[in-house]
């Protein structure tokens, strides 16, 4: 029993020192580490990178050093060197990411598994996944992304797959780090932690982790000014973290351990839906309409999980987690001029456009978009080893009991303005006038699944199961849908299920080849549910090979994926317009391949530094099978055809870099390459939706290629200075067309810091 406490407190150490490595990758200290001893491993989606050689599907890691190395703290930037994402940016700055795996809808994330060590984090996952919320990758230790094989241990939404956010671990000896970085429009960022492991005993080991994290910046934008106004550079945020994580092996003869979190993130941004017109996006970029001056959001999020690992034997091991979170936000923005809606007003000569510039008398109508979450639940998951000389299986089992729920109570204010420009009255709306709902849903999740390991094969099967019952409540009575009047208010309940087998096989020390066939789903919110909405499926298959040479200094993964999507859910109001009704939008195909490569010559030819290099790319193609079975224009997803492309997702992305680095100093340089999308299911160039009339959201994003380089100077074994430039060329791009217009990317950015780690 030492032996496997020793073995666990190995790969904490490991898990402080970076916890992964890029796929492929291995590394001298985990060679000691029996991996079916370490329950820490357990609560991590791929654990020890060795992991990856025998998991039956694509997964990649995305370390510490990745995140530190080009100073990154937008999860947008983060992702880029891992085939098989896309990113829908918007602000900039990260804030609000859309991230899809393998073709999936990009909206709000709300088709993967958002997690944080292990703990899902969309505000509600399953009543409103679609949220304003995501874990500060700039604090984080790593990122673990697995697609695929993903369907069966993690949901609700296993169709795309899952990403992992890992939080630094409580250090097992004394350790303090601070890291402060000063650039570009006033950015500032401190990141600092402090952590120890002591032993007392016969009591056991505690352990303690404070940790505090902070990012303010003025904003790249300016907001047209007038009489009244003159904050127009006043476009920035600021957003706080902070957790808390205490730990307790107890000294008893049955190894266990218990693990309290509490992390709380708070954000005031005086960001916007509302975008600009092409020519406007064409001659500046980084302008806003006065009419957005009033827009802001404000959000509180506080996390809470405690965690009970024990292994009664070698051969089992038991994980039960408590969790809470709590989110609420109000986005108090812009949502119509003189009662036109805004994708309309910005491509339409008029009144109402030269009131959004400030230039006429009119109304503007801004909503506090106000909303509470709530996500509960406790989950445990058993791990059981057992076999024969011939075939060793490994059971995981798990159940989860899950409720989240999603509470709007909204109003609009009306700002009248002078022809000036000038706010001459407001007058205040009633609460709950402009939305006023309730939706829970309480959650029974199963799965189960078999990884066998005969020979050379790893071959895992597995099938999960969840029962939902979901509540819809409108207090104002009847809701009106896109089909006429429908009432929303009620109870359901329904069952889901995924099944599927993956199979891994290591042909010698350095090629291994994978593959799999697995179905997924994703649930509707009880409002779609009540609508009719039939739960999105999918069948997924994939296959693929890896590459590691001896002396571990060239790694590969190449992967071809194929999806097949069934009624698949697309969000009608994205951008405040439209009925507020998902849809199902019917069959879409996704197929691809990705490919990524890393070298270092340096160490394949002892040169005595480092010279890391990567290639990531992505070649996708996300095709339309039916006709949209909208005709509502105001959703991008009405009036497609079968044949179009899925909007958003680029046919190319590439990431290419490479670096020196040596024990004092170190310089890196990377690029990147996004193909242009269509913004809508039409598949058009120009700005009309599907009925014919102007649209601010529909058209085409750009083409892009842009670069970072950073650069780190130690001057010893604590102090570090580091500098670097992103978007080098200072390269205007256009990102997205949603909320309401062009939106652009980060321009160039300049920073410079200091880090100290003890």
């Amino acid at each position: 029993m030492k032996r496997k406490q020793r073995l666990l407190r190995d790969a904490i150490v490991i898990a402080a020192l970076g916890l992964a490595l890029p796929a492929g990758a291995t590394d001298k200290k985990f060679d000691d580490v029996n991996m079916k001893a370490s329950v820490l491993d357990k609560i991590m989606v791929i654990g020890n990178p060795a992991n990856i050689e025998k998991i039956p599907g694509s997964a990649q890691v995305v370390t510490k050093e990745d995140i530190r190395q080009q100073n990154y703290d937008d999860i947008n930037r983060v992702l880029r060197k891992v085939p098989g994402v896309y990113v829908r940016e918007e602000d900039g700055f990260g804030l609000f990411p859309s991230i899809s795996l393998r073709g999936v809808d990009t909206t709000r994330n709300s088709k993967i598994t958002i997690m944080e060590d292990g703990v899902m984090m969309s505000p509600a996952p399953y009543t409103a996944p679609a949220a304003y919320y995501s874990p500060t990758a700039g604090r984080m230790s790593g990122l673990e992304v697995l697609k695929g094989s993903s369907q069966i241990k993690y949901g609700p939404h296993t169709t795309g797959g899952v990403i992992n956010y890992l939080s630094t671990s409580i250090p097992t000896k004394e350790k303090a780090y601070l890291k402060s970085t000063f650039g570009s429009f006033n950015e500032q960022r401190t990141h600092a932690y402090v952590g120890n492991t002591f032993d007392a005993g016969d009591a056991g080991q505690f352990g303690i982790l404070l940790e505090a994290y902070r990012r303010q910046s003025d904003g790249f934008k300016k907001i047209d000014e007038s009489d009244d106004f003159r904050s127009g550079n006043d476009t920035g945020f600021n957003k706080t973290d902070a957790m808390v994580k205490l730990s307790w092996e107890p000294n008893s003869e049955i190894y266990q351990r218990f693990e309290f979190k509490y992390g709380s993130s708070e954000l005031d941004a005086n960001e916007t839906y509302l975008g600009l017109s092409q020519a406007d996006f064409d001659a500046d970029p980084t302008r806003r309409y006065a009419a957005s001056r009033f827009d802001n959001i404000k959000s509180e999020q506080e996390q809470t999980s405690l965690r009970w690992s024990i292994s009664p034997t070698d051969d089992i091991d038991l994980i039960t987690t408590l969790y809470q979170t709590d989110f609420k936000r109000n986005w108090y923005k812009l949502n119509k001029v003189n009662d036109d809606k805004l994708s309309q007003v910005i491509v339409t000569p008029g009144l109402s456009q030269e009131c959004m510039i400030g230039q006429a008398a009119c109304e503007l109508k801004v909503k506090a978009n106000n909303r509470k979450y709530r996500a509960q639940g406790v989950e445990t998951v058993g791990y059981f080893r057992f076999g024969s000389d011939g075939v060793q299986h490994e059971i995981m089992a798990g159940l989860r009991l899950h409720q989240d729920q999603i509470t709007r109570f909204q109003w609009e204010d009306t700002y009248t303005q002078a022809a000036n420009g000038s706010i001459t009255e407001v007058a205040p709306g009633v609460p709950g006038d402009a939305g006023n709902r309730f939706q829970k849903t309480k959650a029974l999740a199963l799965f189960i699944q078999d990884t066998l390991e005969t020979g050379a094969w790893t071959i895992t099967p597995g099938v999960r199961y969840e029962m939902l019952d979901q509540i819809s409540e409108d207090p104002k009575g009847t809701l009106q849908s896109a089909g006429g009047t429908k009432g929303r208010d009620g109870e359901n309940s329904f069952n889901v299920n995924a099944y599927g087998v993956g199979a891994a096989y290591q042909f010698n020390d350095q090629w291994s080849g994978f593959g799999g066939l697995h179905t997924g789903y994703s649930t509707p919110s009880p409002r779609g549910t009540r609508g009719g909405l039939d739960p999105e499926s999918s069948t997924a298959f994939e296959i693929g090979t890896r590459y590691t040479n001896a002396r571990q200094a060239f790694t590969a993964e190449s992967t071809f994926f194929y999806t097949a999507f069934d009624d698949l859910i697309v969000t009608d109001n994205v951008g405040g317009t439209g009925t507020g009704d998902d849809e199902n939008f019917g069959e879409v195909d996704t197929f691809g391949i990705e490919l990524a490569l890393q070298y270092d010559a340096g160490l394949a030819n002892n040169w005595g530094i480092s010279n890391p290099s990567h290639l990531s790319a992505t070649y996708t193609n996300a095709e339309q099978k039916n006709d949209s079975i909208s005709t509502d224009a105001e959703s991008i997803f009405s009036y497609g055809k079968a044949g179009n492309a899925v909007p958003y997702i680029p046919e190319w992305t590439l990431s290419l870099g490479s670096g020196v680095e040596s024990k004092k100093w170190g310089a890196f340089i990377s690029g990147n390459y996004v193909s242009e999308t269509y913004t809508s299911a039409n598949n058009v160039d120009n700005q009309v939706n599907g009925a014919g009339n102007p649209d601010a959201r529909y058209g085409k994003t750009d083409r892009y290629f842009t670069a970072d380089v950073s650069a780190f100077y130690r001057i010893n074994k604590t102090v570090k200075f580091f500098g670097g430039v992103q978007n080098l060329f200072d390269k205007e791009y256009l990102v997205s067309r949603q909320p309401h217009g062009a939106r652009g990317g980060l321009p160039r950015f300049v920073y410079a810091g200091l880090e100290m780690e003890l």
